[in-house]
């Protein structure tokens, strides 16, 4: 493909705002982080998120000059890559924050589970548009669905329940673009239901407990919100308190007393939404949600326009993973979602979560820029046949 012809097909509204969303979260990172007395240098965390994002924008513009068809191909590898790469963190992991998730490169560790949600898009999607419509479709979804399990329980076991969830939703989420019938979600509906209480209630009563006590912890903070203040629901009274202080404009940047002080635990990461509520206040939120919602949109018209069921279902995967990180990230440091430690795209800390997600930005280049090449090539056919 000719770089010009590439550059023409490119859809610069996305990258302008995932731009945006990267230079803000560094913004907020190192308001957040600068003046903590234990880094070695008030640009710490901002310089290692910024080499995750320059690493990260490499791969974006390499899987956006990729025909992205072409993973359709190797998706078994693929699953049996990321597969290996989540076994291998129980062997040599490193452990931090109660959970076995990462594997330490030197100066970067690599959390496979990260990773794990974009290749199984891709996975997920190449096993779904390999199946004609209406054919076998319950085996279809069982199938799917145990295709996905497989990494999901793994990643549980890490633990690490937020990632989990994120698993979970994607691979509903593609399910739907696929056009599973509704009686397929009401069944997985009641399964999940009936896993619940087995987790909750049953299995506790024979002495195994599933879940770490935390994470017991935050659900009944979530439905008990004013539960242990001064433990569990700890994170969640101070995020509160965070972004009221906000009110409409903030108490502007390093300025926010939670933040500053310490009072507001994991500012940098899961509470990230709480430091931006706080000193950049409902203007400095509207505009981060305003980003977003250009990145969806964009997102949800690049499933339209795919001219391949694959491509549609990789974009409405990303879409999904995506919206979902968003919606729970934000709803738990307001208190309408459990803390399940899902970090805020493209502004929570985090050097895999940044490096995922912009190949997955770049991904959606690959599906605009073929589906583009492919319309633009029949309306030439079109008007040479007029």
């Amino acid at each position: 493909m000719e770089i010009r012809t590439y550059l023409r097909h490119f859809d610069y509204g996305l990258l302008a705002a995932v731009l945006g969303l990267v230079v803000y979260g560094l913004v907020v990172i190192y308001s957040a982080t600068h003046s903590d007395p234990n880094l070695p240098s008030p640009y710490y965390y901002v310089k290692m998120q910024g080499i995750a994002a320059i690493i990260g924008a490499v791969l974006m513009a390499v899987a956006t000059f990729v025909d992205f068809r072409g993973f359709r191909a190797y998706r078994n590898y693929m699953y049996a890559g990321i597969l290996g790469l989540i076994l291998i963190v129980f062997f040599i992991g490193t452990t931090a924050m109660g959970g076995q998730r990462w594997i330490s490169l030197g100066y970067f560790n690599l959390q496979p589970s990260e990773l794990a949600k974009v290749v199984m898009i891709l996975v997920v999607a190449g096993f779904l548009a390999d199946r004609q419509r209406g054919d076998l479709e319950a085996q279809t979804t069982m199938m799917t669905l145990g295709l996905a399990a497989l990494p999901a329980v793994l990643v549980f076991l890490q633990p690490d329940f937020g990632t989990t969830l994120v698993l979970v939703a994607v691979t509903l989420a593609l399910l739907f673009v696929y056009g599973t019938r509704w009686l397929h979600f009401a069944a997985i509906g009641a399964a999940f239901g009936a896993a619940v209480v087995m987790v909750m209630e049953v299995l506790p009563l024979a002495g195994i407990h599933l879940l770490k006590q935390y994470q017991v912890d935050r659900l009944l903070v979530f439905l008990h919100p004013d539960q242990d203040p001064g433990g569990s629901g700890y994170h969640l009274l101070q995020s509160k308190i965070a972004i009221g202080s906000g009110l409409l404009t903030g108490t502007g940047l390093f300025n926010g007393t939670q933040t500053q002080l310490n009072f507001l635990p994991e500012h940098h990461t899961d509470f990230i939404f709480s430091v931006l509520g706080e000193e950049l206040g409902f203007v400095g939120a509207a505009l981060l949600l305003a980003l977003y919602l250009l990145v969806i949109w964009r997102g949800v018209r690049i499933a339209i326009i795919s001219e391949s069921l694959f491509g549609s279902l990789v974009a409405g995967g990303i879409v999904a993973m995506l919206l979902f990180q968003i919606f729970v990230n934000i709803g738990m440091t307001i208190g309408i979602m459990p803390i399940t430690g899902i970090p805020l795209p493209f502004l929570s800390y985090g050097g895999s979560s940044m490096v995922s997600n912009l190949v997955a930005i770049g991904l959606l280049e690959s599906i605009h820029v073929r589906s583009r090449l492919i319309g633009d090539r029949r309306y030439r056919r079109a008007q040479a046949a007029a």
